[in-house]
């Protein structure tokens, strides 16, 4: 497989076919006025109207109704749904989509994220701050939890695309500087960094650091993928539940897990 940067602790990006394409689907949408000024003005958001763009540039494979449903993106009997968190809502989608349908599912992930807060009383925006936090593979462990009864379905993938994005928020919070707790008004893709795939169920391997020793905890896991303590046992929970890890006996009233001997044809 062709491999393109790497995230730290964190699986290779898929090389991107042709990075020109995003480039074009934020012009597009520019021209169209969806983006003015840096804030998406329509009721679709701007980061799921670009990627829409992006993977099916032209518009009559656009939302396509299929039964009670509509599909972001049908292509032959390929459809793309560009979900960007409450995967739980999907499900009566899922249901009607997978037996006649390969489904993907596109997650976009902000790799690098700027930050600006919009004063609604005057209309002003901040200059742009960067974030601290940089998005990764483990980003969509909570989403994938919330259809963990459908992860083993032959016809259902994931897509985890890399976004740098600008991301302007109303300054409405409870705190004093009105940022805590604070709305999200929209996000504005700036570059396509790579994708992910979870394509097969080996794909998801990934979430597996090379380097965890061959019997660990959550806490190990925690330590070796730098992520929370809530996201480390979601994650081992759903990786237990595809069969990735088997649980081997216990270290105090911690679970003892190793990977799992699988055979992939």
């Amino acid at each position: 497989m062709e491999i393109t940067t790497q995230l730290p602790s964190q699986p290779t990006f898929n090389k991107i076919p042709d990075p020109t394409l995003f480039y074009h689907a934020c012009q597009n949408l520019s021209n169209q006025n969806q983006i003015n000024k840096g804030v998406g003005t329509l009721n679709e958001k701007t980061i799921h109207a670009v990627l829409k763009n992006y993977y099916a540039p032209n518009t009559l494979y656009h939302e396509i109704k299929i039964g009670h449903y509509v599909a972001d993106i049908l292509i032959d009997r390929q459809i793309l749904e560009i979900q960007t968190r409450h995967f739980n809502t999907m499900r009566k989608k899922l249901d009607a989509f997978l037996p006649n349908y390969d489904v993907t599912i596109v997650y976009p992930i902000a790799y690098t994220k700027w930050l600006c807060w919009i004063n609604e009383e005057t209309g002003e925006i901040s200059s742009k701050r960067k974030s601290p936090k940089k998005g990764t593979i483990y980003s969509i462990i909570p989403e994938l939890y919330r259809i963990k009864s459908y992860l083993t379905h032959p016809n259902l993938h994931f897509i985890l695309t890399f976004l740098n994005v600008e991301e302007y928020r109303l300054l409405n919070g409870w705190s004093q500087d009105k940022k805590r707790g604070s709305s999200r008004h929209d996000g504005i893709p700036t570059e396509l960094i790579g994708e992910i795939h979870l394509h097969t169920l080996s794909d998801y391997e990934q979430f597996l650091p090379h380097d965890l020793p061959p019997l660990f905890t959550t806490k190990d896991y925690q330590k070796h993928t730098k992520v929370s303590q809530k996201i480390a046992s979601t994650a081992l929970h759903i990786l237990y539940h595809l069969g990735l890890v088997v649980r081997v006996g216990k270290k105090g009233r911690a679970f003892l897990y190793e990977r799992a001997t699988l055979h992939f044809s």
